[in-house]
């Protein structure tokens, strides 16, 4: 039962809602609006575990796990693999059945992968029963003489009883899944794993619970068969181990945009009409509230700046390491982090209509629009699997018509070797295995790949997004040079550095990592300074020194006009200018640049030569973003672009048919990054941009993208190999396990070689895939 709130003007004690203590509300400074109600704790301790999870307490039947079930009526569900599949509530994907998730992110971001962790499961407990079976069934082949311990009916009841458990409960989803296939004519991987290991076990299962029967009504021909329970357990296992492998990868998506949410507080400092100060929940705030933001916090919600003054690092949104002065009548935005200032600010987006909302709505209806690319072994399984069946059956009434009168050993052996041999192993491992080998030699060369789909597109990509801040240069501001006026350069160092270095501006770290690097003296400051948006001032060696704009030297009068006129050709747009005063004259200009990765010229014009044509797209001003473009040999460059323009740039050269590939490092490239045929996030970078990209530059190396576009290609050559020689073996050896060879050369292929064909086929691949390992891009 949920506790009733207390007013907060009540001075009757009530129930702290967490622990249970009674709590005066009027000596405790502890409370919090939720609901439109008050609530009041005995602690900060209490109160910090309401704030996180309100449910919990006042509704102690609340289950995380049932949250699915309870989404609001009418909330719209997609399969993940198959977006174009949407219903209301939760259920099963009827194309492949896969568990259907919120279309909402917001409602998806918090919840358990239960599916993971349901398969993981059920692998761990086929690992644990499939095993024996493997160790029975294989132990005769491999020279291990059981059969003196134990005889072969013994052999085989043991290997029914492991294998049972690992075909009817750990292979149960693939069963549904198999006949959901068939149900609804849409053939895929699982059907043929539900034929195979059905027919494997059952066959199997017949010939332990029967065996006199089978001798009754076919003579010899079948009991002399073996059982083929580790066929029916290994597939299952396997298949468990690709499956969980690609829920993971899912499960990144989900982390993506928890770590988005993160960045929106819980919580925020609504100032009521008296002027007091409540802590409120994030949900429970309207437009039109009054909120306080103080140093160091992330600003709860999208407004506009109504009381003080501070510089805000919007790298969130825009990419830029610069802060952005902050004074009365500017915009804030939710997410982005709040300097050494504190404001009041008006809210005018609540929480579902923030920038930083958008954003993660962006993020997550790219990853689900983006049509999956249709891997090649569901194109051949959906054509394979009616083939089977038709070939299986029809071996199966051939045989019964056709075959020695009274003898039905023959129409069984062909139907159940029909199913065995073409059970989806080396179908299954062929994109797997090469995938598995080249996303390792992918590492050894400094990329981490996260999703399979980027090794397959990357070699097809003819356009590449590179963002300028963090990919193309290493994000940070450095001196180029320094105009004196009357002093040399080593002396206006020592000053401006002795002031930079009470501030954590990236320019001011710019300036003495300057100085310390021409080894100028280093002086103390005293009476700092600091104006947002403008400068820093300090006392330095009893001389008064600012560092700053134009605008605040101009604040200061040291701007005359002798030293404005020494100056005046100094500006230059595609560089940051700062000027450095020294008591009452302007001493020096200093300019800086963002450094430009050793690397990245060379970078560029190896993917050009590729045939890859590349485009800078930034956030920052048109003139910085041309200079660092001319010099890395990129002609076609867009800046000034926000994160739904960076998204609508992708989704244009998409529209005209172009591959895109995305290269960035930061949140503000998160949609795009997820947008991109290939996305790409530099290791240094945000970790909602390595979550969103399909690989990650490990080293921050762009020549690591050439590596990986090479190894990419290798990979998905290594792969078409093993899809061939895989259809091969079931062009080949369907055929003949149905006994086409039989009327001309007496060969009728038992189901016991038609396994060992089956193990074969998956070792050739396997042996194909282990290949690359030489290869060095």
């Amino acid at each position: 039962m949920q506790q009733p709130a207390a007013d907060q003007h009540s001075a009757s004690p009530i129930q702290d809602p967490v622990c249970g203590m009674r709590v005066d509300p009027e000596k405790s400074e502890h409370h919090f609006v939720f609901d439109s109600e008050t609530y009041w704790f005995c602690c900060r301790g209490c109160l910090e575990k309401f704030q996180n999870d309100p449910d919990k307490y006042l509704n102690p039947g609340f289950k995380e796990e049932d949250s699915f079930e309870s989404a609001p009526p009418g909330t719209k569900f997609t399969c993940p693999m198959h977006p174009e599949i949407v219903q209301e509530g939760p259920g099963e994907c009827p194309s492949c059945g896969m568990a259907l998730q919120p279309m909402d992110p917001l409602l998806a971001a918090d919840e358990p992968n239960h599916e993971l962790i349901d398969f993981t499961r059920r692998f761990r407990v086929g690992l644990v029963f499939g095993l024996p079976v493997l160790i029975l069934a294989m132990a005769p082949h491999l020279g291990i003489p059981i059969h003196q311990f134990m005889e072969e009916r013994t052999s085989n009841w043991l290997q029914l009883l492991f294998a049972s458990p690992v075909f009817l409960w750990c292979g149960w989803p693939f069963l549904q899944r198999g006949w959901s296939s068939i149900r609804n004519r849409a053939l895929n991987m699982f059907t043929l794993i539900a034929l195979g290991t059905s027919a494997a076990y059952l066959y199997s299962l017949v010939l332990v619970l029967f065996p006199g029967w089978f001798e009754l009504v076919f003579g010899n021909a079948v009991t002399n068969a073996g059982v083929y329970f580790e066929v029916s357990a290994a597939i299952i296992v396997l298949v468990l181990i690709g499956q969980i492998l690609e829920l993971r990868g899912r499960e990144r998506t989900g982390k993506a945009i928890r770590s988005l949410m993160k960045l929106m507080p819980q919580t925020a400092r609504c100032l009521t009409r008296s002027g007091k100060l409540e802590e409120v929940d994030i949900n429970q705030i309207h437009t039109g509230d009054r909120l306080r933001v103080r140093p160091g916090e992330n600003i709860p919600l999208d407004g506009v700046v109504v009381y003080g003054t501070s510089e805000v690092d919007e790298s969130l949104l825009t990419g830029e390491s610069m802060p952005v002065a902050k004074a009365v009548g500017d915009a804030v935005k939710a997410g982005t982090l709040n300097g050494s200032g504190a404001f009041d600010m008006q809210v005018d987006r609540v929480m579902s209509d923030t920038t930083l909302s958008q954003i993660i709505r962006m993020v997550s209806n790219a990853q689900l629009s983006r049509a999956p690319i249709q891997r090649t072994a569901d194109i051949v399984a959906a054509w394979l699997g009616p083939i089977v069946v038709s070939v299986a059956v029809s071996a199966l009434i051939s045989w019964l018509t056709w075959g020695p009168p009274g003898d039905f050993s023959f129409a069984l052996i062909a139907f159940v070797s029909v199913l065995i041999i073409a059970c989806p192993c080396a179908l299954g491992l062929a994109t797997p295995m090469s995938i598995t080998v080249g996303v390792g030699q992918a590492v050894l060369s400094g990329v981490l790949v996260k999703e399979a789909e980027a090794l397959e597109v990357l070699p097809k990509i003819d356009t590449l997004i590179i963002d300028k801040t963090g990919t193309i240069t290493i994000g940070k501001p450095s001196v180029v040079q320094v105009h004196c006026h009357n002093i040399s350069e080593t002396s206006v160092l020592a000053y401006a550095a002795a002031v930079s270095r009470l501030s954590g501006h990236p320019i001011a770290v710019a300036i003495v990592d300057e100085s310390e690097r021409r080894d100028a003296q280093v002086y103390e400051a005293v009476d700092f300074e600091s104006v947002a948006g403008q400068g820093v001032k300090a006392l330095v060696k009893e001389l008064n020194v600012a560092v700053g704009s134009k605008k605040f030297m101009e604040s200061m009068n040291v701007l005359n006009l002798d030293s404005a006129r020494t100056f005046e050709n100094l500006q230059q747009d595609s560089n940051s200018v700062v000027y450095v005063a020294i008591g009452s004259e302007l001493a020096a200009a200093i300019e800086l640049e963002e450094t430009i990765r050793v690397d990245s010229p060379a970078a560029v014009s190896q993917l050009q030569k590729r045939g890859v044509n590349v485009i800078m797209a930034t956030g920052d001003r048109q003139a910085a973003a041309k200079s660092i473009a001319n010099k890395c040999g990129i002609t076609e460059v867009y800046s000034e672009l926000s994160p739904l323009d960076k998204l609508d740039l992708v989704k244009s050269l998409q529209t005209n048919n172009k591959l895109v590939a995305m290269a960035g490092d930061g949140i503000n490239d998160a949609p795009a990054l997820a947008q991109a045929d290939v996305g790409i996030a530099m290791g240094g970078g945000a970790d909602v941009a390595m979550e969103c990209a399909g690989m990650t530059i490990l080293s921050e190396d762009l020549n690591a993208i050439v590596r990986a576009h090479s190894i990419a290609q290798a990979t998905m050559t290594n792969v078409r190999q093993n899809l061939f020689f895989a259809f091969c073996y079931n062009a080949i050896g369907v055929p003949v396990a149905a006994g086409v060879l039989y009327p001309a050369f007496g060969i009728l292929l038992s189901p016991i070689f038609a396994a060992a064909a089956m193990s074969l086929s998956s070792v050739s691949v396997i042996g194909n895939a282990l290949r690359l390992r030489g290869f060095t891009p």
